[in-house]
């Protein structure tokens, strides 16, 4: 009979084996100023995010734990379920607001959707992994059907911000695995030439917002409201901001969603241009570290991974950042680590917990 011993040390060892301290600590500052800002902005949801944040760090920690070998396995089950959960819902979802994006599963309701913003990476970058040796322009085409696939269904749900982020996981993919500046070029003038199409595919609400963008004064009081409101909120911070809880346009309800996807209005105007510089360091330190995985990775599959993982963060604060500043039209892209909710923090988290995974096994050789 064994002898079972507790032995709070080797316990700990073992908790935290996975996890790089650096870029925990760099998320760590990130949360804390996170949670600050929304206590200002929506004190009552805080209990909510401190349990949404409780599950994205149980994520972390596991996906920290699945080495990069067996992620490349779950590559394709993942893409494939993915994408037939996607056409599941265009077939059978949930209709809210005029948007396909809901499975009812019976016990729970699932957006499919945010799957591939992890699935889409894992698959491509196994997909070049496999072709290493010769990359040939068929290849190249597989890859972007394997991109636009996705992408197309979700954008149909319709769902333009979540079909951004998926596009972009996948671009930054194919962009790191070697395309040609000269096929980059030929692709940005083909999406430029095709742009008076794609305004016809739009809704109507979609083109109401890039109308909107160009001119929020047109309706001040309606559609263009969202946009005044929030850049008059970042504006008026100026240098030190107007102080924590203190935000006029916070707290006389002008900002919308300012616990989610406007809540860069709230800390730009209570905290100033020296908050939001402050927000930029720590994402670029994120970034920064997310990068230097990238760049110790032993495989081809781990580099391109964690690349696009990293790329994704910077993404999701340039197109946040940008639509609360009206230079993007608004997409409904919550702001990293910061916006309230629980689908995206465990999202993100999971990425987070990919790049501690390849950080911890950079030194092994993978087949």
């Amino acid at each position: 009979m064994t002898e079972f011993a507790f032995r709070p040390r080797e316990w700990w060892q073992k908790l935290v084996a996975p996890i790089d301290p650096a870029l925990l600590a760099m998320l760590a500052l990130l949360i804390v100023y996170a949670l600050l800002v929304l206590t200002s902005a929506s004190p009552e949801r805080l209990g909510n995010q401190a349990i949404n944040l409780a599950a994205a760090l149980v994520a972390m920690r596991l996906a920290a734990q699945v080495p990069p070998q067996r992620l490349m396995h779950l590559a394709v089950p993942l893409y494939v379920a993915g994408v037939l959960l996607l056409v599941a819902v265009a077939l059978f979802g949930d209709v809210t607001k005029g948007a396909r994006r809901w499975l009812n599963l019976g016990f729970m309701r699932a957006q499919p959707s945010e799957l591939m913003k992890i699935a889409m990476p894992l698959m491509l970058a196994w997909y070049f992994q496999k072709h290493e040796a010769m990359l040939r322009l068929r290849d190249w085409a597989v890859a972007v059907l394997i991109l636009l696939l996705p992408v197309a269904l979700i954008a149909r749900q319709p769902d333009l911000g979540t079909a951004v982020l998926v596009f972009a996981a996948g671009f930054f993919v194919i962009f790191l695995a070697g395309l040609s500046w000269k096929v980059l070029a030929a692709m940005l003038v083909a999406g430029l030439a095709s742009l008076p199409l794609a305004w016809t595919l739009l809704h109507d609400y979609q083109r109401q917002r890039i109308l909107t963008l160009l001119d929020p004064e047109a309706d001040p009081l309606g559609k263009g409201f969202h946009i005044i409101q929030s850049t008059i909120a970042v504006g008026s911070g100026g240098l030190l901001g107007k102080g924590w809880g203190n935000g006029t346009q916070t707290h006389l309800e002008f900002i919308p969603e300012r616990h989610t996807d406007f809540i860069f209005a709230v800390l730009s105007e209570e905290f100033g241009l020296l908050g939001a510089s402050f927000l930029l360091l720590l994402y670029a330190l994120v970034i920064g570290r997310g990068l230097m995985i990238a760049g110790n990775a032993p495989t081809l599959f781990s580099r391109l991974l964690a690349g696009s993982i990293t790329l994704i963060f910077f993404t999701y604060a340039f197109v946040n950042m940008g639509m609360v500043s009206g230079i993007l039209p608004v997409v409904g892209v919550p702001l990293p680590f910061v916006s309230y909710g629980g689908t995206a923090l465990v999202t993100l988290f999971l990425g987070v917990g990919i790049l501690m995974s390849i950080h911890r096994n950079r030194m092994l050789v993978q087949k």
